[in-house]
């Protein structure tokens, strides 16, 4: 039987047709993976963005390295999550399932650049290698910068939070009541997060002190370490806590103002470099370039 001759139009569509059946089955895959986040659930922290968008590569990435880690690398990555306030919505497997991704989509970045560019193999090798890198360290540093900023932002809230229960204290509330009403007035902020989960474990059955303590660990500033001992050893030993509130604030809000002065003081030295790279060598090409054409001119005639 001689085999059938179709006609060039004809075969142009059917090639077209296959291939767009195929893009649009990997682009459904990769929307399939990129797909189906996690619910949120009242109360506890959602995911970030990033790992919501790409939740199904992530998990699958970590169910592979989440075997190879150490239990030393786990419960330094479960205690930064915790310091982050991340604890509940991510793990140490996440966590390692997007270095994976980030280094693997890093390197393929990397490589496309790379081949528009027309870049000889070894030096694109190199770049793809760094790219890689780079990528593979990106959650850690990120991590570690979002735990920075969470600390920065209890530290800026304590001087009020102090505040709101000393005057709660004075008034005749006792400490319990006094951090009720600091969680339920105080502004958003990591700390009033954190009272809020403290009066949920006093509720729960947890004693106050360890509650308090457990803030303290998880929070993991000397301010509200403290303030937590003071607390509880005033507790201890039956003193009044409204003179030791009033000092705590008193002393909060003075390193406020130190730690305020010391940033303004090393802004002048942040400032040489951009002044030294950026704007003196702007500053002598516009002084130079006309004395450079008079020497120019000079020397012409």
């Amino acid at each position: 039987m001689a085999p059938v001759d179709l006609p060039p139009t004809l075969a142009v569509w059917f090639i077209a047709v296959c291939a767009g059946v195929c893009v649009a089955c990997g682009v459904a895959l990769f929307a399939r993976l990129l797909a189906d986040p996690p619910a949120p659930v009242p109360g506890v922290e959602a995911p970030p963005r990033g790992f919501r968008l790409a939740w199904r590569l992530i998990n699958a990435a970590g169910h592979y390295r989440a075997a190879r880690l150490s239990w030393r690398a786990r419960r330094g990555i479960e205690a930064e999550l915790l310091r982050a306030g991340l604890r509940h919505a991510l793990g140490a497997a996440q966590i390692a399932g997007a270095q994976a991704v980030c280094a693997i989509a890093a390197a393929l970045a990397a490589g496309c650049l790379i081949g528009i560019l027309g870049v000889a193999a070894a030096p694109a090798l190199a770049v793809m290698s760094g790219a890689a890198l780079l990528g593979w360290f990106h959650p850690r540093i990120w991590l570690r910068e979002r735990m920075r900023q969470r600390a920065a932002l209890a530290r800026r809230a304590l001087p009020f939070v102090l505040d709101m229960t000393t005057l709660c204290v004075e008034a005749g509330l006792n400490l319990s009541m006094a951090l009720q009403q600091t969680a339920a007035k105080a502004p958003p902020s990591p700390l009033r997060d954190e009272l809020r989960r403290v009066l949920g474990d006093i509720r729960t059955g947890v004693a106050r002190a360890q509650a308090l303590r457990d803030m303290a660990g998880r929070l993991d500033l000397p301010e509200v370490r403290t303030w937590v001992g003071a607390l509880a050893q005033a507790d201890a030993l039956g003193m009044s806590l409204a003179p030791i509130l009033r000092a705590q604030s008193d002393q909060r809000r003075s390193e406020r103002f130190l730690r305020a002065e010391k940033l303004a003081m090393e802004a002048p030295v942040k400032m040489l470099l951009p002044l030294i790279g950026c704007i003196f060598p702007c500053s002598f090409i516009v002084i130079g370039f006309p004395i450079a054409v008079q020497l120019l001119e000079m020397g012409g005639g």
